[in-house]
């Protein structure tokens, strides 16, 4: 015969942390994982998401673009896109626009996001220093950069501190204000101002592990039988809901184990 401990009756939520508290923990992967949903800035009307996966001194990086500007001198428009550190860690506000021609630079933006510390090139160099090679940018209105390469220790270190901002450059100028359509690049005063400056922002944070296919074992069964409302909670045991709000916890038969 089954030995019943009858227990006091206790709420929905505190059933629930009951049965979760008896599952095992989930192991983690190995990695450090981080994510951002990218937003707009200056007008851009494009959108971007970005996942990095750090194992030890390697990173894979996932960055998908799209809605941005096509074309930019009768070619493909080279949108260069970096990891930036070292200051805020946030994506700068309209107040950042200190000449008042209605578009953050990239220098306007720094005290927000930092320099750069990461460029997620398509290939290649990744350091600052391939930081505006417009041939290794993405091209084009959409794109996805899909790549695994050493992370520096700055960067690194931004994303521990969660300081970590990802900044895709590259405007149309046609939706910038007549001072900003006529102004240079702050970076570079051969290009106009809108193919440097800032398009999409967004902070790396730290995010769930990857799931196991098939969703994490939590160790909670739905038990089968005559008492309704049974949760199995492990170690052959049952939480059971019974007539009048109490619950008791059961040890399960070999019958109804197997």
């Amino acid at each position: 015969m089954n030995k019943t401990l009858r227990l006091m009756a206790v709420p929905t939520l505190a059933l629930g942390a009951l049965a979760l508290s008896a599952a095992p923990a989930m192991a983690h992967d190995g990695a450090d994982h981080y994510q951002s949903t990218l937003s707009q800035l200056n007008g851009s009307a494009g959108s971007g998401t970005i996942t990095v996966d750090v194992t030890g001194n390697q990173a894979h990086v996932v960055l998908n673009v799209s809605g941005m500007p096509a074309t930019f001198m009768d070619a493909p428009y080279p949108h260069v896109q970096h990891i930036h550190g070292g200051a805020m860690g946030v994506c700068p506000d309209p107040s950042a626009d200190k000449d008042g021609d209605q578009v953050i630079s990239t220098t306007e933006g720094a005290p927000s996001y930092g320099g750069i510390v990461t460029t997620l090139s398509t290939s290649g160099d990744t350091s600052p220093a391939a930081g505006l090679d417009l041939k290794v940018g993405g091209q084009g209105a959409a794109y996805t950069v899909d790549r695994t390469f050493e992370l520096n220790a700055e960067t690194k270190a931004a994303l521990a501190a969660g300081t970590a901002v990802v900044v895709v450059h590259g405007l149309d100028p046609a939706t910038l204000s007549a001072a900003g359509q006529a102004a240079k690049s702050d970076l570079a005063p051969t290009l106009p101002l809108a193919a440097t400056s800032p398009a999409l922002c967004g902070t790396l944070t730290a995010g769930q592990m990857k799931m196991p296919a098939g969703g994490a074992d939590t160790g909670i069964a739905q038990e089968t039988g005559t008492d309704t409302g049974a949760l199995a909670i492990g170690s052959g045991l049952a939480l059971v809901a019974l007539a009048g709000g109490a619950y008791v916890v059961r040890r399960r038969s070999t019958a109804a184990a197997a």
